[in-house]
This record gives structure tokens, C-alpha cells and sequence, in this order.
């Protein structure tokens, strides 16, 4: 989830302060004995018209975080979630679970970019409240690991972190970004790799939890290319969030010197990613149009030469990697929208695509990344939410596939040498490896960069089966429980789901299941339209005013659960968050009796608003815009806060918001809170758990601990496990 546009309809404003008694801190609301009353929301008399329709909003002074009405509000509502979380029965033990699963987990590294300096990586140390960037002189070598840039030394309070970090060709210079607070707001710091010292000005404004950011190089590691949004006095106020563009700096240069370079013209919502060839001469721009997964690419020669255009939106090319050659490998959805994969000889002219050759056709998988070697491509590709890497020439013809672990998830595939490769695979029973496939014999053996975990999830297995939707479509729903779990009903059980901007729900490993699992619970996981388990079109089928077979989805992987015999309505919770949250939102408005505990994570809830702020436009090309009346009708019909009816028994609800969240509003969480418990019959509570952080990228570790210790007290206390402490080895085994 990520951005946002302003609305423009006819609407009648009205100050809460105009309208309103003297605070809106209002009488507490009726409360069960067992928890103290949140303090209500008093309503003001706001409505907007759309299309002809008007629709109140009594809660818009909410969205004012600086307001004091608000803030007392707020600390009123986090201080009556504190006192009902620190209370519940378990609190302490399950807080002291998680913080021994967390702290005696093994050292990880991700995100591995080779050099012939070696491998440059983040590490990930239990110890540590922020992952560092090293440099590792090999896989096989983790204890070798050199410190470069340190956010826990830089920062000892845990609140400074590296959004991204980019060396240069040589490996002697680096490119980090930095930010505070978990705003994503990130500056880019450059480093003189072998004295670790920073060189020249900090670039600012170049990351941002809209648009993010990114860095390529030039050639030699004297200048690089960077994004920037714009600054003070550029734009107008309202469009500093946007209008992301391409400079260039030269080390060693003032950055007031620094020249806009790709003067194409771009979206308002534009994000880019910039990527250079790694023999220097050519730099690639990724330009996507907000988070609906429209793309086009430019390219330029690194020295003398401009951008020059390769693909447009409507062309519907959505990645590219260069060659060893003078060549592009494009992934396109043309026609195709499991994805097919083309060749585009460099330099390319202004209708490259005409020029474009088919390398690899659409096959049944959904492919995600293609990566070339000197003779050799890599693909990628989902079956279902399931990875396979499948390898050909150059020219297509297949070789065969690489072997990797069953039913499980493949991520950052990465080049080793000539043909080599590294990936990172995981599975729902196995954690996160490197692991290398040797060209010459085909053989895959694991790295040492590998994750232990500390707690043993033998007796737990994997099953997948598979639910129909309310209009016949079947959903995969894959199932975490122990071997012999009685399917009688009686299994707390968690389900979760996310369906949006085609992101996948793919196995992975978190030992910190271990207290749910190993307790008698059991975890599912749906595989719902709006995700790329199957393509492009199973994400347009959940995108846009096809949102709603999201909801259905998910209610019939519910309802799929309870047939099946796991768990029954008073033992069913449901998980979700970001765009998960606009899922869980509309489900337990759609079908409250379905669920007894809702958690709902820095979530999008009024969806008639998301797109007046700055990051919600950035969401439209996904969910649509209350300007197109077709698209208005569909956001009203499942927004969330809006469907919220009086009266109703809806289950227990645990909301998240993050006061410096760049990407959902902290205002969504507030308005959804206030609502239900105005409008909730049932006498469960309705929880509004602030923090000061931001969407959870950043986070430290101590306030990961934190959340996931409330999240897990919750879900217990709620759902009826019993709960004992499981071990935990001081020690990660093998």
C-alpha cells in the first residue's frame, strides 16, 4: 500500500469546531466490565456529495493528527488498548515467548549484491534493533562479514534505518539510504567503501514510502543517477510528495550543481527505479504509473546521449533486465497475461518495441522475474502461489528446471559468475536460504548464508486445498496445523489474506508461529484475486470495480474452513493488513457472524477518502477514483467504514495505526475504531493501538517484539488457545 490524489466534487465542509461541543472527547461509550471504556468520538456533520449522493462523514476531524481535540482522543483510545493488552491473562508469557523467539534466532542476510570487492548484503542480528549493510568476502563466509554502515552505531536509539543501499560498479563507493522513525523518508549518504568515511553532500529527498527511491551508478563510480521528489519553492506545497524525477550528481560536486536528466514527462504519480547495466553502458529507468501496475521503461547510453523511450504504458511490458550483450530482456503481458518474455537489441530506436523478438511464450506459469546470464535465462514463475525456476538459452530453447524445495517460495535471483546463480528460496516448514545452482552440473547446494531457527516445527504440516468463490472460482487456501489435528471444529484458527496490486501469497517460514502451532492452533492462508498467484488476470479480476471478489474470496475461504471441520465462527480470527486491511474490514462488515477476533494491521478503511492525501493517489491506478462514477458506486458499496451498520454484533477488533506511517494514513485506523464502537452491539472489544513508527518497514527490533506480542495475546485470549510456552533453543540448531 502506498499514496494519493484530491478529490474534486461538490461537497459541503463544515469545521468540527463550528459543529461540535467544546471537545470532541465525548462521554465513554458502553463498555464490558472487563475493559475500561475508550473514550467516544463525538460527530460532526460533515457530508460530501458524489455523483448526486451524499455521504456524512462524522469523523472527519480525525484526520487532523496535530489537532489537540485529536490527540487527546488518541492517547485516550492507546491508553484504554494499553490497559486491556498489558491485562490479558497471558500478556506476560506470550510477550516473554516472542522475545525469546526473536532474540535466539540466527544471524540473516538479504538483498546480496555481488562485486569483485564481494558480496555487499544486509544483516539482519538478533542483537541489533536495525539490520546493518556488510560486505562478505563469500557465501560461505557469513563470520567474516565487515561492517560498513551500522544504523544501531549511527543511531543507538533503533529508530535510524537503510531503506536501500547501491554500490557502485567497482565496489569501492556506496549509495545508502537513510531514514528515521519508520517514515521511509530517506536521504542517500555516500561511502568510500575501504575507509568506511562518507564522501561529498548527502542527496535528500531522494526515498519516500511513496515513490520510494533508487540510485544506478555510472561506469567509473564518479557520478550516479537518483531520484528526487521536489523541494521547497519547485512546486506547490500539495505536490512535494509528487512529480518523483531523474538527476544526476557528480562526486565530489556541489548538489545545488546537480541537473535534471530524464526530462520526459512523467505521471504525478510516478515511481521509479533506476538499474545500470553491469558493463556500464547503458542505464535503465522503471517508470510505474502509482501502485495498479501500469509501467514503461527508458533507457540511455552511461557518457554522451539522452533517454530515449522503449515502452509506454498501454504496451503493457512490466519488467526488463539487460543481457550480457547490447540487449534488453523484456517481461510483457501483451496478450499475455501469465507473461511471455522478449529480446530488444540496444540501442533501440523510437518504435523499439516493433523490434522486439519472442525469446520465451506464455506457458501455465505466472512469471515474476527474468534474469540473463552469459548463456543462460532464468525464469522465474508462479503456479498458484507456488515457485518454479525454469532455465533456457538465450534464444528460448528450455533446459530444464532448477531444483528447489517443495511447495515454497523463490526470491532475489541473482547472478554468480558467468551462468552461476544464487536464490533465496523458504517454504512454510523450511527458513530463508541462500542457495547456489552450479551451471555446469545443474547441481543446487545450499549456502552458508542459511536462517536457523530456534524452535523445531517438525510435527507441523503443510496442506493446501482449495474453496469456491461465491461465482465458482476456485481459491487455493493453504493450512498450517500439527499432524493429527482432529478436524472436529474446535481449532482456534487464524486466517489470513492480502489480494491486491498483484502480490502474491507465497509460502515462507516464521518461527514465531511456533506459539500459535505448536499450541493446538491452526493458520490458513488464502490465495485471493487481486494477488498474481495466477497472473495478471487473477490481479485485474480483484482490482478496480472487481474489488468485491476479494471479499468473496476470503469469506469463502472462511466458509471453506468451517466445512472442512478446523474451526468453527467462535474460533475463527482473521488477519490482514495495508491493503489486507481494507479485506478485513469489508469481510467482518459483509459477514460479522462469520468471525470472533479481527486483526487489522495500518489498514485502509475509508476508501471514498484514501485518495486526498499524499499517499493515497498513488492507490487509484488500483482501487479506482471517487471522480468516475462507476468506480464511486463500487468504493461505496465496500468501503469499510462505510459499510459499518448500528446495532450489529461484530466480533473483537484489534486495529494498528502508526503515527508516522508514509503509506496509510494513521486517520483510516482512527475513523474505523470510532465507528465501531459507536455502531457495535456485541460487548466485544474494539481496540485502537497506536504506535510512533510508521507502516513496520524501519521498525526495531524492540518494537517488533512489542507488536507481535500484543497481536499474539490478543488472538489467544480471543480464540480460546491454550497457551503454554514452547521451547526455544538458546542456540539456533542446524
Amino acid at each position: 500500500m502506498h499514496r494519493t490524489a484530491a478529490l474534486l466534487v461538490a461537497s459541503l465542509v463544515v469545521s468540527p469546531a463550528a459543529s461540535l461541543a467544546q471537545s470532541p472527547v465525548a462521554a465513554p461509550a458502553a463498555a464490558p466490565a472487563a475493559m475500561p471504556a475508550p473514550p467516544r468520538a463525538a460527530k460532526g456533520t460533515v457530508v460530501d456529495t458524489y455523483h448526486g449522493v451524499q455521504v456524512a462523514d462524522p469523523y472527519r476531524w480525525l484526520e487532523d493528527p496535530k489537532d489537540p481535540q485529536v490527540v487527546a482522543w488518541t492517547e485516550g483510545q492507546a491508553a484504554v488498548a494499553r490497559a486491556f493488552l498489558d491485562k490479558l491473562p497471558n500478556a506476560k508469557a506470550v510477550r516473554e515467548q516472542v522475545e525469546a523467539i526473536v532474540k535466539a534466532r540466527s544471524e540473516s542476510f538479504q538483498g546480496l549484491q555481488p562485486r569483485t570487492t564481494g558480496l555487499f548484503a544486509m544483516k539482519s542480528d538478533p542483537a541489533k534493533q536495525q539490520p546493518e549493510l556488510v560486505l562478505l568476502p563469500s557465501t560461505e563466509a557469513p563470520a567474516k562479514a565487515r561492517s560498513l554502515v551500522d544504523p544501531n552505531r549511527v543511531d543507538p536509539s533503533g529508530k535510524t534505518t537503510i531503506d536501500f543501499f547501491v554500490p557502485s560498479r567497482d565496489g569501492k563507493r556506496l549509495a545508502v539510504s537513510l531514514s528515521v522513525g519508520g517514515t521511509e523518508s530517506g536521504d542517500v549518504h555516500l561511502y568510500d567503501v575501504a575507509s568506511g568515511k562518507e564522501i561529498g553532500e548527502v542527496l535528500t529527498r531522494v526515498q519516500g514510502g511513496t515513490a520510494g527511491g533508487s540510485v544506478a551508478w555510472n561506469a567509473d563510480g564518479t557520478g550516479l543517477w537518483y531520484t528526487r521528489y521536489p523541494r521547497e519553492g519547485e512546486r506547490a506545497k500539495e505536490d512535494l510528495s509528487f512529480y518523483q524525477q531523474v538527476w544526476f550528481h557528480r562526486v565530489g560536486t556541489p548538489v545545488s550543481s546537480d541537473r535534471q536528466d530524464l526530462l520526459a514527462e512523467l505521471p504525478r504519480i510516478a515511481e521509479i527505479a533506476l538499474e545500470s547495466k553491469p558493463d556500464g553502458r547503458w542505464v535503465l529507468a522503471e517508470v510505474k504509473n502509482g501502485d495498479g501496475g501500469e509501467v514503461e521503461y527508458f533507457v540511455r547510453p552511461v557518457g554522451p546521449g539522452s533517454w530515449s523511450q522503449l515502452s509506454s504504458f498501454e504496451d503493457k511490458v512490466v519488467g526488463a533486465a539487460f543481457g550480457d550483450g547490447p540487449e534488453l530482456f523484456l517481461l510483457s503481458r501483451q496478450g499475455a497475461p501469465r507473461g511471455k518474455v522478449l529480446r530488444l537489441a540496444l540501442p533501440a530506436g523510437p518504435k523499439a518495441l516493433s523490434g522486439a523478438t519472442l525469446v520465451i511464450g506464455e506457458g501455465d506459469g505466472a512469471i515474476q522475474e527474468v534474469l540473463p546470464t552469459r548463456s543462460r535465462l532464468y525464469v522465474s514463475e508462479l503456479v498458484g502461489g507456488l515457485a518454479r525456476i525454469r532455465v533456457s538459452d538465450l534464444k528460448g530453447a528450455l533446459r530444464g528446471e532448477v531444483a528447489i524445495l517443495p511447495v515454497s517460495s523463490v526470491s532475489q535471483l541473482v547472478r554468480a559468475g558467468a551462468d552461476d546463480l544464487y536464490f533465496a528460496n523458504t517454504s512454510y516448514l523450511a527458513p530463508f536460504a541462500w542457495y547456489r545452482l552450479a551451471a555446469k552440473d545443474g547441481k543446487v547446494s545450499r549456502t552458508a548464508l542459511a536462517t536457523r531457527s530456534p524452535v523445531d516445527l517438525s510435527r507441523v504440516e503443510a496442506v493446501r486445498g482449495f474453496a469456491t468463490s461465491k461465482d465458482g472460482t476456485r481459491i487455493p487456501v493453504d493450512v498450517l496445523r500439527l499432524a493429527g489435528t482432529r478436524l472436529d471444529g474446535s481449532a482456534p484458527t487464524v486466517l489470513y489474506g492480502y489480494g491486491g496490486y498483484g502480490i502474491s501469497q507465497t509460502p515462507g517460514y516464521s518461527g514465531m508461529r511456533a506459539l500459535w502451532l505448536l499450541n493446538g492452533g491452526v493458520l490458513a492462508f488464502a490465495s485471493v484475486r487481486g494477488g498474481g498467484e495466477y497472473g495478471d488476470a487473477w490481479h485485474l479480476a480483484g482490482a478496480l470495480t472487481q474489488k468485491q471478489n476479494c471479499f468473496d474470496d476470503f469469506i469463502a475461504s472462511a466458509e471453506w474452513l468451517l466445512k472442512e471441520g478446523y474451526t468453527r465462527p467462535d474460533r475463527l480470527g482473521i488477519l490482514g493488513g495495508s491493503n489486507g486491511g481494507i479485506l478485513m474490514g469489508a469481510s467482518m462488515a459483509q459477514r460479522p457472524e462469520l468471525f470472533r477476533a479481527v486483526a487489522t494491521l495500518v489498514g485502509v478503511y475509508d476508501m471514498l477518502r484514501v485518495e486526498t492525501t499524499s499517499n493515497g493517489a498513488f492507490n487509484v491506478t488500483e482501487y479506482g477514483t471517487v471522480k468516475d462514477e462507476a468506480q464511486f458506486k463500487a468504493l461505496h458499496a465496500y468501503s469499510p467504514l462505510h459499510a459499518v451498520r448500528d446495532g450489529v454484533r461484530y466480533p473483537a477488533v484489534l486495529i494498528t495505526a502508526g503515527e508516522n506511517d508514509p503509506r496509510v494514513d494513521s486517520w483510516h485506523g482512527k475513523k474505523l475504531a470510532a465507528r465501531l464502537q459507536e455502531a457495535t452491539s456485541s460487548g466485544q472489544p474494539v481496540l485502537l493501538r497506536m504506535s510512533g513508527w510508521g507502516h513496520g518497514m524501519g521498525s526495531s527490533r524492540d518494537e517488533t517484539i512489542a507488536m507481535y506480542s500484543d497481536l499474539w495475546s490478543f488472538y489467544i485470549e480471543e480464540l480460546g488457545l491454550p497457551f503454554k510456552p514452547v521451547p526455544v533453543a538458546a542456540r539456533p540448531g542446524p
